[in-house]
């Protein structure tokens, strides 16, 4: 019954998400054949990155438009991250490469996805390595003021022109960190957080922003996802998963925690 509950609430969230999730994708939960990819929604790879059954190594493919290219710490950032919680005794590696998305105008979800399959190197289900793929391209997301959008099971974008954009005064907090803390938020989406596929113990998710965490100190906070992350009262803006975070990949990856729509255990 928590399982129904769970795929319910899922379904409602990509139907009715702005911002950092885009729409639903009708019939991208399974494909229709067997011998077709299965592409999924934010999360449904976050077994297939926590625990080594499936996959004993991960490579991340982050492509980008030229003068678009992230930084080298934003990706030593992101590899650190995913380390640090997923199981993969084959190593995460990331590959960065300049891509021609060949897209002038705004972007959607579904723009997203269908460059995203163009340009890719690999598919999700990659022998034992697991890949995920994000993008760094030109122009902004069709919502404004977001700053990168998760889209499918393995797939996400990054708004360089708008995070830029996004700088606080006195470059504080900096492009740089934005940049940083929505590459690293992203991500934490496409492990499942928060709520997104599995139901946590924790009270941590923002009752206005369903799919995000109320704590300001996590990379997870709702404001990371838009331009309000200029506003940081601190100017430091976060870049780890707090320690909620933290226990619902943890519970997740021993099965304490029930976790459905997976594409891959």
């Amino acid at each position: 019954m928590r399982g129904t509950s769970l795929l319910v609430l899922s379904l409602f969230l990509f139907s009715n998400l702005s911002g950092c999730f885009g729409a639903f994708e009708e019939g991208g939960l399974f494909s229709d054949s067997d011998s077709e990819e299965k592409f999924g929604i934010p999360g449904g790879l976050t077994l297939a990155c926590l625990r080594s059954t499936q996959f004993e190594s991960m490579v991340v493919e982050v492509d980008y438009s030229e003068g678009y290219e992230p930084d080298s710490q934003t990706i030593s950032t992101l590899k650190d991250r995913l380390e640090q919680v997923c199981d993969k005794p084959g190593g995460v590696s990331i590959l960065v490469t300049q891509t021609d998305f060949q897209h002038e105008s705004s972007w959607s979800a579904d723009d997203i996805r269908e460059k995203g399959r163009e340009t890719r190197e690999g598919v999700p289900q990659d022998g034992a390595r697991l890949r995920w793929h994000l993008m760094f391209p030109s122009g902004s997301y069709e919502a404004s003021g977001v700053l990168g959008v998760a889209v499918d099971a393995s797939t996400a974008a990054i708004f360089l022109d708008d995070v830029r954009d996004a700088e606080g005064f006195l470059s504080r907090p900096s492009a740089e960190d934005i940049e940083e803390a929505v590459t690293v938020h992203e991500v934490g989406h496409l492990l499942g957080l928060i709520n997104l596929v599995y139901e946590s113990s924790h009270q941590h998710e923002d009752d206005g922003h369903p799919g995000h965490s109320n704590n300001e100190d996590s990379v997870m906070y709702w404001a990371i996802e838009s331009s309000d992350i200029s506003s940081f009262v601190s100017n430091d803006v976060p870049d780890q998963f707090d320690s909620d975070d933290l226990d619902d990949l943890a519970g997740m990856a021993s099965g304490e925690l029930a976790t459905v729509d997976q594409l891959w255990d």
